[in-house]
């Protein structure tokens, strides 16, 4: 298969996979929808990764593990905030402020010298994601009651203007952004398949420790019809990473990247279809803007 097709397929995987994490956590009345997100995708990964260690041969250890575990936590505390923001914000808003991590880790790397030098239209990507994510956090804080509730009618999902629901996103941005960055300077030192197999193993954990945490302590109940949504979305999550590590691999990641990163647009996109969510003008212009900044540093991702 073309490093095209597995392009497409992380493209849909990774936008059903918003969809379906959304339809799964954004009930405001299961305060604990994010923890069992957790269980659903560390479910998922772990059984991805007993098959990559006792069929696909990778090798695993606990060193592996344990050098890893800083950026595995990195990556889950981010996905946790993400299925938290899931119950507080529109799909078609945290999706695009989520995804522009890429531009903060390029603005991480340039603070601290670690960057190599890059063409004009990089600077102006970064600028470009950057700016389109501020903007987005500005009409939401500036958006009138009466005009969000009208607009979110149809959706019959209201959410309340908040500090919260976009903090969480720009948390997750953040935290994804400092994940991607350390991932770069450990896998230096392992082994890219051990080190995706650790980083699942670690998600197990997590689920684990959610499932604990929601249906021990909590005495919460996983009902199989709620819970459906979330093991779909975990599933979509985990072919999609495997989708990406294939199309990059192919040697064409400066023409697969700006498809793949372009997923977030198709996130919009199921949300405008399916769960009717409706924006205002001025946050359909700030998603373009970091969609076309997202998209400029797909094209310079070699």
């Amino acid at each position: 298969m073309s490093w095209f097709w597995f392009s497409i397929i992380a493209l849909l995987c990774w936008s059903g996979s918003d969809f379906f994490s959304k339809i799964g956590c954004r009930d405001p009345k299961d305060k604990y929808s994010q923890y069992k997100m957790v269980i659903a995708v560390g479910v998922v990964m772990g059984a991805h990764a007993l098959y990559e260690i006792f069929v696909g041969g990778v090798e695993i250890s606990w060193a592996v593990i344990w050098t890893y575990l800083p950026v595995s936590l990195l990556y889950i505390g981010s996905m946790t905030l993400g299925y938290v923001g899931l119950r507080y914000i529109e799909l078609s808003i945290s999706s695009p402020i989520c995804n522009a991590s890429g531009a903060l880790v390029a603005v991480i790397a340039i603070v601290t010298g670690t960057a190599e030098p890059m063409a004009a239209p990089q600077y102006l990507a970064i600028v470009l994601a950057c700016a389109g994510v501020i903007g987005l956090g500005f009409v939401e804080a500036g958006e009138d009651d009466e005009l969000r509730a009208a607009r979110q009618e149809a959706s019959n999902f209201k959410y309340a203007k908040s500090w919260l629901a976009l903090a969480l996103p720009i948390a997750y941005c953040l935290l994804d952004a400092a994940g991607t960055f350390a991932d770069d300077l450990v896998l230096e030192t392992l082994n890219e398949d051990s080190a995706n197999v650790a980083y699942e193993l670690t998600f197990l954990a997590a689920g684990v420790v959610a499932f604990l945490y929601t249906c021990v302590i909590k005495k919460q109940k996983l009902v199989p019809k709620m819970e459906l949504p979330k093991y779909i979305g975990a599933g979509f999550e985990t072919a999609g990473q495997l989708a990406y590590i294939y199309a990059l691999a192919s040697g064409e990641s400066a023409l697969a990247a700006p498809i793949i990163a372009s997923y977030c647009m198709v996130s919009v996109l199921w949300s405008r279809l399916f769960l009717k969510e409706k924006l205002s003008w001025k946050h359909y212009v700030c998603i373009f803007v970091t969609f076309a900044g997202i998209v400029i540093m797909g094209v310079y991702d070699m």
